[in-house]
Parts: structure tokens; sequence; C-alpha cells
């Protein structure tokens, strides 16, 4: 496996159209920002009048970048006008440079959810549409068999993450698929609903959520939705970044740690057995192995400490990992070189 980075004027132009993206979305502070603590974490709320009633809107975890960014947005907004034209410049820039744009039914889906404010309020983009944006992330060349799409989109957050926040999205997603030609597909048990299946095709849109129990269907109020909840996700979807999916000029999403997405992988290939999963697995298997010898290059002490972190999480977690590895012995190798 040969892994290939983008061109230094790809690269740099990645950086700075997210930077733009970053700073767009801190100029639409309306009123003054107020800070909330929960669980030792610091959140971030747009605080406002509207008429009578005083509103909040989240903004985001009280990082330094963020509030550095906050502190700026008078002038960001002054700067809207020269920001959209570098957004545009930026995204002919990527084009021209090989960089693989995401297709149109998923890029205005992203754009959808993304002005709805699904990604603000902690919606994660997981699974292959987010393994394509590692491209940007890591500065890496990756051809079309590797960003192949197996029809699904998947969003994942956490349940108390989206209970606490204390707002919703402007627009509600299952609105938003169906305006988009996708119908509800109600679970077969309850009849609750956490999937759509594109009427005019075979994609389908999912929402996920960590499992602390049971492997059942949750709320994720802040979004709007239900949401199944999955063994090993909460590993995959902690602490995420942001990326840019480039469809126009852009649209600002969020993402796992790729180092984290690399380990969790390497466990969901496990979890898959027989029939169609065995295709899925070797794209899981494959995915990983990306990643794990794009990673030992650039970013080596994030996947140890990832792998640290997976391993240390009981014998089921390290049974999966090795099991998989088993079948990588590139992988493998490259993981006992780091001391992992």
């Amino acid at each position: 496996m040969t892994v290939q980075s983008q061109s230094r004027a790809a690269q740099v132009a990645y950086q700075d159209l997210l930077r733009l993206h970053l700073e767009d979305s801190a100029s639409d502070l309306i009123g003054s920002v107020e800070e909330r603590v929960r669980n030792g974490r610091v959140y971030l709320y747009d605080k406002f009048r509207i008429g009578t009633q005083m509103k909040s809107r989240y903004l985001g975890e009280g990082t330094p970048d963020l509030r550095q960014r906050l502190a700026r947005a008078a002038d960001l907004k002054a700067q809207a006008g020269d920001r959209r034209r570098d957004m545009a410049r930026l995204a002919r820039v990527l084009r021209a440079e090989g960089f693989i744009a995401t297709d149109r039914d998923t890029g205005s889906l992203l754009s959808a959810f993304a002005r709805a404010g699904v990604f603000r309020l902690g919606g994660t983009l997981v699974g292959t549409a987010a393994y394509g944006l590692y491209q940007g992330e890591l500065g890496l060349r990756m051809g079309s068999d590797d960003l192949a799409q197996t029809g699904d989109i998947d969003f994942a957050s956490f349940h108390r993450l989206s209970v606490a926040l204390g707002d919703r999205v402007q627009e509600n997603p299952g609105e938003i698929l169906q305006t988009l030609e996708f119908d509800p597909v109600p679970g077969v048990q309850d009849r609750q609903v956490w999937k759509w299946r594109q009427t005019r095709g075979t994609a389908m849109v999912e929402f996920l959520t960590p499992a602390f129990g049971d492997e059942s269907v949750k709320p994720l109020p802040a979004l709007g939705v239900s949401a199944l909840a999955l063994h090993y996700l909460n590993f995959l979807i902690a602490d995420p970044i942001p990326a840019l999916a480039l469809y126009r000029s852009g649209v600002l999403v969020q993402i796992p740690r790729p180092e984290r997405f690399a380990i969790h992988k390497l466990i969901v290939a496990d979890r898959r057995k027989g029939g169609p999963d065995q295709a899925k697995a070797r794209k899981d298997r494959g995915q990983a192995a990306f990643l794990i010898e794009a990673l030992a290059q650039d970013r080596p002490d994030d996947l140890a400490e990832a792998l640290e972190d997976a391993r240390s999480r009981g014998p089921r977690w390290r049974s999966r990992i090795e099991a998989s590895l088993t079948r990588m012995p590139r992988s493998a190798e490259i993981l006992r070189d780091l001391g992992a």
C-alpha cells in the first residue's frame, strides 16, 4: 500500500478554506457569549433578545480557538464579502489540484444539515462519508476505490450531550430528508425511526449514538431524531474535529479523529459476521490499514495513544482489535514498530 500526499498547494488551500469556514461560523454571533459548565466542561452560548424574550443558541465547547474567533465576531462579520470570494477561490484551487469533491446528493444533504445546525449541536459524520474527508485533514491523495461509497451516510451524537445542550436544530433532519426524497424506515419491533432510505436510489441515512447498556433506540433531542445505540461508538466520536466536504465552496462538518477512526474500524470489522457483512468487514480493514499507514508516518504518537486507549477498555476491546490485526500483518507490524 502506497500513501501519497496531496500537493503543498492543496494542503495549504484546504487549511485556509477550513479556517475561513470556522471564521464564517463565528461571525453569526448575534448577542453576547454566555458560559455554562457541565461535568467539568465549559459550553458557550449566544445569548440574545427577541422582543421581550431572551434566547440562547449553542455555539460549541469553550476551546481557546472558538473563544478567539468569537472575540473577533464583529470584524469577521464585516469581512463576509471578501471571505466568501476567498472561499470560492480556494475551492477552485482544491479541484484543480485533484482534491476529490463530494458528490451532489451527499453534498446537498450535508449542506442542509449544516444550515439546520446538526453539526453545531454535536452531530458527527461517521462511516465512509467521513473517511473520504481525511484527504483534507491528513493531506492525502485518495483514489476512487478508497472513496467508493457504500450508499450509507451515518451521523452519530452522544445522547447525554444532546439532552444537556438545551438547544435544537432549526429544521428537523427528518423533514430535510423527506424533501431530498428519503423515506423513513420504521423499526421492526417498536416502529421508531432512526434511518431513512432514498426513494430513487439505494442510499441510506442512519443516526447512531453510543450504547452504555443495551443496543436500543434512544432520542437525540438537540437533533430532533432517534438514534440506534451501538457499543464502541463512544470511543469513535470522542473529541471530534471540524472538516470540510468539498461541495460548492465547502461545507463545514464534524468528523472523528482519524486515529480513533482507524482503531474503531479494527473493532467493527470483527463485529461483522457472515453474508453481506463480510464485504463491509473487508472495507473496514482496508480503511483502517490505509489510515494506520498514513498516521504512522505523520502522527505516530496520536495513533499509539488511540490504540492504547482502546486496549485499556477491557478484554473484549483487545480481542476484537487483535482478531482484525491477525488478518492485517502489515498493519500489525506497523503498530508493533510504534511500540503500541
